[in-house]
């Protein structure tokens, strides 16, 4: 009940009503990611190519797309991950949620939002003041 009213209510929580009448009616599972996200295939676009589309497996996050299956949703390549023998390159890194707005996010030095002491003014800047 829980994940219906999820699916009603918001658009953020894996597929929303619609999304999944159209996968239903429509989709064709090409594959799933190591991090349970489900890749369909579907009907010809008006550019001539087979729409595809992902259902994440908790909150929609673009991020959350290896480098194989990114270049397949965005037509990089015909060829899906699961389709073939995909080894990712040596120099792919493996996936890191998004940090921004969580504890973990990157806060550079001198940010306020940084942990630390901020460093000293050393005095090599004169402030800009009207009229000068």
């Amino acid at each position: 009940m829980k994940n219906l009213l999820l699916q009603i209510f918001t658009w953020w929580n894996g597929q929303t009503m619609g999304t999944r009448f159209f996968t239903w009616r429509f989709g064709k599972k090409v594959g799933e990611d190591e991090l349970g996200n489900i890749y369909y295939e579907g009907p010809m676009t008006s550019w001539g190519k087979p729409k595809r589309w992902v259902i994440y497996k908790d909150y929609a996050e673009a991020s959350a797309i290896g480098p194989g299956w990114h270049g397949w949703m965005h037509y990089r390549t015909d060829v899906a991950p699961s389709q073939e023998d995909y080894k990712a390159r040596e120099w792919e890194k493996a996936h890191k949620p998004n940090a921004t707005g969580t504890p973990l996010a990157y806060h550079p030095q001198g940010s306020l939002a940084a942990t630390g002491e901020r460093p000293r003014v050393t005095g090599d800047y004169d402030a800009w003041t009207p009229g000068n």
